[in-house]
């Protein structure tokens, strides 16, 4: 059948999403979710990494219309296939807006990321995988708005173990979420997210260990001890000086530790600065929500 031939049979069929609907009923963010896709991730020394993300790409409905059309966000993903990056997300959400001719659109993404790194002492090296998310939406306006974000393993030492203990202290694996929201035109390296929860913590995790690491790694905890309260307060004035440079205008930072010698967890957040369009309308919609 020939490319005309085709277009026509298109228009000659019922398009259902776009009838009314008459229940009155406005649906905040309507898509598609547990999208895999190919994500090429740009590194701070110049380079780049190659993953898998699992997106969600969704729009808000108006209360008049039955439905959205699936295929076109998948066709908004796809101009981009080539070259799909966090610095382009824009360009999807654009194309999205035009072809849903939505009032506003939605992007989030979830994606592992893996870093080498050298041991202490030995410095042999392996690979460590990070979790990082970016989120994003565009307003009617054309305005974007975006979240970067990372939850990274380290390790904590009890202060209070250490000081009452008549020998040793008890250790356990923490895991620290950082998310930030950039200013307009800066790009927020996940590495550097990375790096201000690794150097907040007692001592950070490493994917090979000798005994020679392990002896360092044990000892450098011992001597550098932290609360879950430390650890995010530590952490927040890493990023209140970005926020102070004017490159975040918002951050929220959280520590979970997995406690070793208790039944239960111990967990601190910290959020400070400037919501944004982005959160402001999880919040409004969840705020909407619980009213009705």
């Amino acid at each position: 059948m020939s490319e005309d031939n085709n277009h026509k049979a298109a228009a000659s069929l019922p398009d259902i999403q776009s009838t009314g609907d008459h229940r009155g009923i406005e649906i905040d963010q309507v898509g598609v979710s547990n999208v895999r896709y190919p994500l090429t991730l740009p590194l701070r020394d110049n380079g780049e990494f190659n993953t898998v993300a699992s997106l969600s790409m969704t729009v808000g409905l108006p209360h008049a219309q039955k439905g959205t059309h699936m295929s076109r966000f998948m066709v908004a993903l796809n101009e981009q296939a080539q070259h799909f990056r966090p610095d382009t997300v824009h360009l999807v959400l654009a194309e999205l807006k035009r072809l849903l001719e939505a009032e506003e659109v939605f992007l989030d993404m979830e994606f592992p990321l893996f870093l080498e790194r050298p041991a202490p002492v030995t410095a042999t090296a392996g690979l460590l995988d990070y979790s990082c998310l970016f989120r994003a939406m565009m307003l009617d306006d054309g305005s974007f708005d975006k979240i970067v974000g990372v939850k990274v393993n380290v390790a904590t030492c009890c202060p209070c173990s250490k000081e009452i203990s008549a020998y040793g202290a008890h250790n356990q694996r923490s895991e620290v979420t950082i998310d930030v929201r950039p200013t307009e035109d800066e790009f927020i390296w996940f590495e550097d997210l990375i790096d201000i929860a690794e150097r907040n913590a007692s001592t950070p995790l490493y994917p090979i260990l000798k005994r020679e690491d392990e002896k360092r790694v044990t000892e450098q905890a011992y001597e550098n001890p932290k609360f879950v309260e430390d650890i995010v307060r530590d952490m927040a004035i890493d990023l209140f000086e970005l926020k102070d440079q004017g490159r975040i205008a918002w951050f929220y930072v959280s520590s979970n530790n997995y406690e070793s010698i208790h039944n239960h967890d111990a967990f601190a957040k910290i959020e400070r600065g400037v919501r944004g369009s982005l959160l402001s309308h999880r919040e409004t919609v969840d705020a909407e929500a619980l009213l009705r």
